[in-house]
This record gives structure tokens, sequence and C-alpha cells, in this order.
């Protein structure tokens, strides 16, 4: 089996593959909390306490592969490929990504998690495709008509905007991000939940209908954390798949590697 960790800077989405080649999605899906002063130890028990509880044999993974945005934590990572599953962690980045051209200024400064985010889109979609992934910051990815990755647009989550508004003023607090009734709110919890609700679903329709200026688009997908709370506002959006990120890790490792699961 291949077990794919999705490594980002609020969560780390691990996800089990068996040896079904045209598996699509993870057959099993955990998450965890990126912590940096965690050790490799901790995450370890961590993974094989969830296998155990889920009734799955850690000892049946044969292959790690990852996209991490957490550089610092990609050694804490590669020990706990060797140590727990006994082999190498295969790390996506600009340079090992089965051969995905990234057709940017810098192609080491592009996401792994991005890069496999294009990978998945095109197999599942075909190109000329958007995946808005929502996460700690949301990313819009923009996939050619033959698979090539063009760059794209990045802005503050919603997580992450509410968090910044209550450090940075002194009577504001904290809220969950949460759909918002109406846009005129009677408390301050709800005037800040209205302003983040509506405020992203302004934010993705005005993003998308510009890239649609400069590209044709075919197929918009949602993936990432609260992509089934705003997504469902915004009908230019096609699909919501969960698991994109995972699959695209998968779908990379699958082509870079000649071993058999």
């Amino acid at each position: 089996m291949l077990l794919v960790f999705d490594i980002g800077n609020t969560n780390i989405t691990v996800g089990l593959f068996d040896d079904d080649v045209n598996q699509k999605s993870a057959k099993k899906v955990w998450r965890i909390s990126s912590l940096l002063h965690k050790t490799t130890d901790e995450y370890g028990i961590t993974l094989l306490d969830m296998f155990h509880y889920s009734g799955m044999d850690a000892g049946a993974v044969k292959f790690c592969a990852a996209a991490s945005v957490v550089p610092s934590l990609n050694p804490a990572f590669a020990e706990l490929a060797k140590r727990y599953f006994g082999c190498e962690m295969f790390f996506i980045n600009s340079n090992n990504c089965a051969g995905i051209e990234l057709l940017v200024k810098n192609p080491k400064e592009v996401g792994a998690d991005r890069i496999a985010n294009t990978a998945a889109a095109f197999l599942l979609f075909g190109g000329e495709s958007i995946v808005v992934d929502f996460g700690t910051a949301t990313t819009f990815d923009c996939i050619s008509v033959d698979g090539k990755y063009l760059g794209g647009t990045i802005a503050l989550g919603p997580y992450t905007a509410s968090q910044a508004l209550s450090l940075k003023t002194a009577q504001l607090p904290h809220v969950e991000m949460k759909k918002a009734q109406k846009a005129i709110g009677t408390s301050t919890v709800d005037c800040i939940q209205a302003g983040l609700f509506f405020g992203y679903i302004g934010l993705i329709k005005e993003i998308l209908l510009r890239i649609k200026k400069e590209m044709p688009v075919k197929h918009i997908i949602a993936t990432g954390g609260l992509a089934y709370l705003i997504t469902p506002e915004i009908k230019e959006i096609e699909a919501i798949y969960p698991g994109l990120t995972l699959y695209g890790i998968k779908a990379i490792w699958e082509k870079s590697n000649t071993q058999k699961l």
C-alpha cells in the first residue's frame, strides 16, 4: 500500500491507497494538526494509533509520498517513513513532479500541493481547468489544455483572515467560519461571520471572473476544508473533490516510480 501525506500549515491530511492503480480516492483518510515542535516518534505513534483504531495494517504500507508546504517538517516525515514504514519518503517538488511543466517565472516557488492539484485535476477533469483550494491560504491553480501549470492566485484563507482580525484588534474575537444568514449582523460575531462568508464568496467570484478573461476555462473544481461551506453559493464551480490533493500525490508518485505497490 501507499501512504500519502498532504503536509499543510494548519493540518496534515494522510491518505491510504491500496494496490489498485485505478483507485482515485483514498480508502482511508486521517487528519492531524501541523505542529512544528512534534517529534518523528510523536507523529509516528499517532499514525500507528490511527491505523490500529481503524482496523488497518500499518505493516502493509510499502511506500510513502508527500506534498509538503512546511519545509521544517520534512526531515521529521522523511525519518518517519524510514523508521515506521521501512521506506524512503518521496517528496513532490518542481524537479520531482513526473514531468508536469510549470510555466511560471520561478518553478521552485510553486507549492507541492499545487503541483499535486494540477496532476489530479488534469487526470480527472481534463485541461483548461481551475482548482480552488480552501486551506490556510485560498489558492487558484490554472491548468492548460495539455495539463501544464499556468500559475494562479493566492489569497488569505477564511480561517487565517479570522485569526488575523482577532490578533490585530483589541475587541474583535476569533470566530468560527460558518454560513451567514444575512449581511447585516446584530452582534459582533454575526458581523464578522457575515464579512467572512459573503466576503469570500465575492472574492472567489471576482478572481474566477478575471481568470476566465485571461484563459479559456472548461472546469472549475473545489477542494480543501471549507469547500463544502462556500462553494454551494458559487454556481461556476462544477465539483467539490475533497481528496484531490491526495490523489494528485498518488498519481505523481506512480508516474515517477516503477516499483509496484
